[in-house]
């Protein structure tokens, strides 16, 4: 029996103090003067030395899902994935322990052999060889779960105390755990060069297999590359890593593990690598913006850990698997239509992002914008703010939301139960005197105009004012609220500036225009706040993570909605009916989506940005277009966008389009739901006349009262028009002025005419009489020509509602 075979036996046979013994004379053996009795007073204490060893599990990547499981993406320090032993092949456990260790399943946790010649190579300043499988586990193990520089240094440090504490370690971890788990533990940790850890992540990464399904050659290769990984990179320096891989063979032809013929043929074959490098982070992913908004999540949230670095680190090591909202389907449709309209790297620097969310439940459904996720402002195209969100999340300080806003102010109103007819005289320009802000301070007059093609006519009430996004309407019915009334409401369905400020900031404090959207928020917000009225009142806080897995720690997180009633029932129908009609004569004509569905425009005063926000009963979606430099200082006029040319950009020109296109195909596989009716305690009799194609469609039953269009001649406007309203009806007033025996500014006709049988919800047109006078009552007989402008109401070209 030759000298090291006698050795091994006796670590094996007589323990710990044995071993401890020989480590004395291995140490001092060559020792003199004062670095004798340094190495006898080291050993002296080794069985005094702590020996429990805490295996954590390794770093490992961590991936996140869609909500179907698919791979969004992969976020990691170290790209590693742990795997059982009976999932690596046995042809790799052979090559490893024939390369590194042949007497593992022999020795007691140290190669006295290799130790005594590693003490040698230790006292003249090299770490060279001579550990065995299990000391080198353990050097791993405490290099991985150092969090410190310190004990990353001690870990690593050269030094005779540095070894015989891992001596110590892998004694104690032998008596305390099997071989078959050392030797997993160590295929799992060690690195195999070029950024892959553990032995299934290296298999995928260099041959595009799984550790399974490693060759023998191809074991014996990632075996070789365990020494010096740098030195035997397989992708970088192929030949040397070849020749490695050589010796690997011929050392398993030595210790009978494979046959001579085995060995000769499997060293007759090239590399043949596969080289394969997961995606690391957001950038590769096909959906970056909702990656990082995910990242974002757990990186913010106190939830997920102590403070942000800690949490950071969990999620890049923890091996998470991170289940999530995307519907990869919406998301698709969405990304697809704002890169139509918007390409990515246009000139004008323009930005289109939208939003998707789910109502009753918060999820986030899509999350898209016209931007290549990178961290280069500078480059056309390229971005790293996901202006989809807010300032905290990765995002932007926000961007004016414009008329998106008034339907806030329409809940406050119904809230205080003010009905559908509430009207005020609503020409094209008026002054406000006398709002409050919420410390109850006066603010100034405020002088407000239409904007665009908007026309307010004399008067409007809700339905009216809504169609038309009349501003003078929509600030005579904030002050009738109240605006801190208003803030309220819009607070409770959760809209909140996108930079963290509060509505009552003094530095950022709402004031008279909050209902035309002079507040900076985020497309998520507003996609958000129009979901709780889709849900029946019900906010639900968005939500992007459902579930996560923590391998090291072997927890699951279930993330629960966050859901609660806000506003009754009865507001947020009664808001649905009126965003329900824009699509009938209203700015959003023109723009249906085959299915009930209710929507608002938006575009900040000189066009500097625009906004269009929907929904339907079952999927709400808010599109933002603009430029991120400043939408003040570079508006939406004589914009060129791909092949287009826009002089003025409103929010049914660009941002209508994309919600169209994007709703039409996210909602394909969703159910056809209708919108409840319009609460009957607003004053109106009707209920929603949108059949299943939705909005646009006009209902062939269900007629009004039995005495049909009633007869308002010769009555005021708003007398008439609170009449026809009541009856079921829709009204249109028209500009034009006719002549008739009525009194000026009383109904001179109607068309269709008193007693006219009419679906519920269809528009009666009024003409007004401008006092001309005439000898016999004004009417506009059938198949005679209107006076211009004056005929039945036709929908409009998409234009600009109130700014």
């Amino acid at each position: 029996m030759g000298q090291g075979t006698l050795l091994q036996k006796i670590g094996q046979l007589v323990g710990v103090g044995a071993i401890a013994g020989v480590l004395v004379a291995a140490l001092a053996l060559p020792a003199v003067g004062g670095l004798g009795i340094t190495a006898r007073n080291v050993a002296t204490g080794f069985l005094n030395m702590p020996g429990e060893l805490e295996t954590p599990p390794p770093p490992q990547r961590s991936v996140i899902y869609d909500r179907n499981g698919e791979t969004i993406a992969e976020i990691y320090d170290q790209n590693r994935e742990l795997v059982e032993l009976d999932d690596m092949a046995p042809v790799m456990q052979k090559a490893i322990i024939a390369i590194e260790d042949s007497h593992f399943y022999e020795h007691g946790g140290i190669d006295l052999v290799g130790t005594f010649r590693a003490a040698l190579r230790t006292l003249s300043g090299s770490t060279q060889g001579g550990s065995s499988l299990t000391q080198q586990y353990v050097k791993n193990v405490l290099v991985e779960s150092a969090t410190s520089q310190a004990e990353q240094e001690e870990a690593t440090e050269t030094s005779i105390s540095r070894k015989v504490r891992e001596l110590r370690y892998a004694v104690a971890l032998e008596q305390r755990v099997s071989k078959d788990e050392i030797l997993e533990g160590y295929l799992n940790i060690a690195y195999f060069g070029d950024g892959a850890y553990g032995v299934e992540s290296a298999a995928q990464h260099y041959f595009g297999v799984s550790a399974d399904e490693l060759k023998l050659e191809q074991a014996a290769a990632l075996a070789g590359a365990v020494r010096y990984p740098y030195l035997y990179n397989l992708r970088l320096n192929p030949e040397d890593a070849k020749n490695r891989r050589n010796v690997v063979l011929d050392r398993m032809v030595e210790t009978g593990e494979i046959t001579e013929a085995e060995g000769k043929e499997a060293k007759a074959k090239d590399l043949e690598l596969d080289v394969r490098t997961p995606s690391n982070g957001c950038m590769p992913s096909k959906q970056p913006y909702f990656c990082d908004y995910v990242v974002q999540e757990i990186e913010k949230s106190e939830k997920f850990g102590k403070n942000e670095t800690e949490r950071a680190r969990w999620l890049r090591t923890a091996g998470l698997k991170i289940h999530t909202t995307l519907d990869v389907d919406m998301q698709e449709a969405a990304q697809k239509a704002v890169d139509k309209w918007v390409p990515r790297k246009n000139e004008a620097r323009k930005v289109a992002a939208e939003v998707l969310v789910e109502p009753g439940s918060g999820e986030i459904r899509g999350m898209a914008q016209s931007r290549n996720y990178g961290p280069d402002e500078s480059k056309l195209g390229e971005t790293s703010i996901n202006f989809t969100t807010d300032k905290n999340r990765g995002g932007s300080s926000g961007f004016q939301a414009g008329s998106t806003f008034k339907p806030f102010t329409l809940a406050a109103a119904l809230d205080q139960g003010k009905k559908f007819s509430t009207s005020f005289s609503s020409g094209n320009s008026t002054t406000v005197t006398g709002q409050r802000n919420c410390d109850g301070g006066r603010l100034m007059p405020w002088p407000v105009k239409n904007a665009g093609d908007t026309k307010g006519g004399t008067s409007n009430n809700m339905i009216t004012g809504t169609k038309g996004s009349v501003n003078t309407y929509f600030a005579q019915l904030q002050k009738s609220v109240g605006l801190c009334n208003v803030i309220k409401m819009a607070e409770k369905l959760g809209v909140h500036r996108a930079d963290g400020e509060s509505f009552d900031n003094p530095r950022t404090q709402a004031n008279n225009s909050f209902t035309l959207g002079s507040e900076e928020v985020s497309p998520l917000t507003m996609a958000n706040a129009y979901a709780t009225f889709a849900s029946g009142g019900v906010y639900c806080k968005p939500q992007a993570i459902t579930k996560i897995e923590d391998q090291q720690s072997g927890k699951t997180i279930e993330i629960e909605k966050d859901c609660e009633r806000v506003i009754d029932e009865d507001v947020a129908n009664g808001v649905s009916y009126l965003l329900q009609q824009t699509f009938k004569g209203g700015t959003t004509t023109g723009l249906e989506i085959g299915r009930p569905a209710a929507a608002k425009t938006g575009t900040t005063d000189g066009s500097a940005a625009a906004w269009f926000a929907g929904y339907t009963p079952n999927l709400a979606g808010s599109v933002f277009v603009g430029d991120p430099r400043g939408p003040q200082n570079y508006p939406l006029r004589n914009v060129t966008l791909g092949d287009r040319t826009y002089g003025v950009v409103y929010g049914a020109t660009i941002p209508g389009p994309i919600w169209q296109e994007t709703m039409r195909g996210a909602t394909e596989d969703l159910p056809k739901e209708k919108f409840p009716p319009a609460p009957k305690k607003y004053g109106s009799k009707s209920e929603d006349s949108s059949d299943d194609d939705g909005p646009g469609t006009t209902a062939t039953s269900n007629t009004a009262d039995d005495g049909g269009v009633p007869n308002v001649l010769g009555q005021r406007e708003n007398a008439a028009v609170r009449a026809l309203e009541d009856a079921g009806f829709e009204v249109n007033v028209s500009d034009t002025r006719i002549r008739s025996s009525h009194p000026e500014d009383t109904v001179a006709a109607v068309n269709p005419d008193p007693g006219t049988s009419l679906p519920q919800g269809a528009t009666v047109n009024v003409f007004l009489s401008n006092g001309a006078g005439s000898d016999r009552a004004t009417t506009v007989p059938e198949g005679r020509a209107w006076p211009p402008g004056t005929g039945p109401v036709m929908a409009p070209a998409m234009g600009r509602e109130g700014t």
